[in-house]
């Protein structure tokens, strides 16, 4: 008998927006397949009797409603039932994230998971950039303030983001070297990662989604008046666009690459035709806001190419 339930480990339902979220995105679409949504936080998984278990609640999405989530049944569920669990919670990459992938690991040859525990666990999202550095403007990863110095008096204009963060949080331009703040961003976040400023960056950057080790599509976000981020939690808009054949095949480079490494599903940033150094396999978003500017809909892709 086919399995039909999909498990979704993430942020509570209620902390999601259903206009841009892709999580609730690919569940609405298995759903029409009859795929039963069985949703859980990091927090309710648990190891007992050596099975591994979590505690959760089977929902239903429907996006033409004003409360976009129905809870059907509270429960506790042996995730080795399922089918597919998505690993889909926010970073920060803390212990908390890094516990449950060991958690996950242990079914992971009962149970397809996306991504491969492992794999997300072996994949520092910036990191692993280093891979890919002559794709990149001039990054310098450090906590050595001396460092960071020279770095920022050779280009006078550099960009400063935690390793382990997300969205946009805690990225910083840094146009007057202060050497306060640089301590104090230092002491919170340790090891940061320097980039060259790219100007550019307010014509939008692209981000570009990897599936099963295809170049899928792209969108371009461009930031608000004043501002360099463009993510869209921080108010950037997405365009539609198109990659240029440099792009394209930088994407289909790190697109093969992180299929060898067992990740399914990816998201890729370039700014002026280069790589931003986020390799996004913790939890990719954009296929929604792909979707509602292009009609593109990338979740039958991904749900196809699991074969659900």
């Amino acid at each position: 008998m086919i399995k039909k339930i999909i498990a979704i480990q993430g942020d509570h339902p209620s902390k999601l927006n259903p206009s841009s979220d892709t999580s609730i995105f690919l569940a609405s679409e298995i759903q029409s397949k009859n795929y039963k949504i069985f949703y859980y936080e990091p927090k309710n998984l648990s190891v007992i009797n050596y099975k591994v278990i979590a505690k959760g609640f089977f929902v239903k999405f429907n996006y033409t409603k004003k409360k976009f989530f129905t809870v059907i049944r509270k429960c506790k569920l042996d995730l080795s039932r399922c089918k597919f669990i998505l690993i889909r919670q926010n970073p920060p990459f803390n212990l908390e994230y890094i516990s449950s992938t060991y958690i996950l690991e242990y079914i992971s040859k009962k149970v397809k998971i996306i991504n491969e525990p492992s794999s997300i666990r072996n994949i520092s999202e910036k990191l692993y950039s280093l891979n890919y550095n002559k794709f990149m403007p001039h990054s310098i990863f450090s906590q050595n303030i001396n460092e960071i110095k020279v770095f920022f008096k050779k280009y006078k204009a550099i960009i400063i983001k935690p390793i382990h963060s997300y969205g946009g949080n805690d990225v910083k331009l840094i146009k007057r070297f202060d050497q306060n703040l640089i301590k104090k961003f230092l002491k919170k976040h340790n090891f940061i990662m320097c980039q060259k400023y790219l100007p550019n960056i307010y014509m939008g950057d692209k981000r570009v989604f990897l599936i099963n080790g295809k170049v899928c599509g792209a969108i371009s976000r461009i930031p608000k008046k004043g501002s360099f981020l463009s993510n869209m939690s921080k108010g950037a808009k997405p365009v539609k666009t198109q990659l240029t054949l440099t792009e394209n095949n930088i994407s289909k480079i790190i697109a093969k690459d992180l299929k060898k490494e067992n990740i399914f599903f990816a998201g890729i940033d370039f700014i002026d035709e280069k790589l931003n150094g986020d390799i996004n396999v913790t939890s990719p978003t954009g296929l929604k806001t792909l979707y509602d500017i292009s009609k593109i809909n990338l979740a039958k892709t991904f749900w196809k190419e699991l074969k659900a």
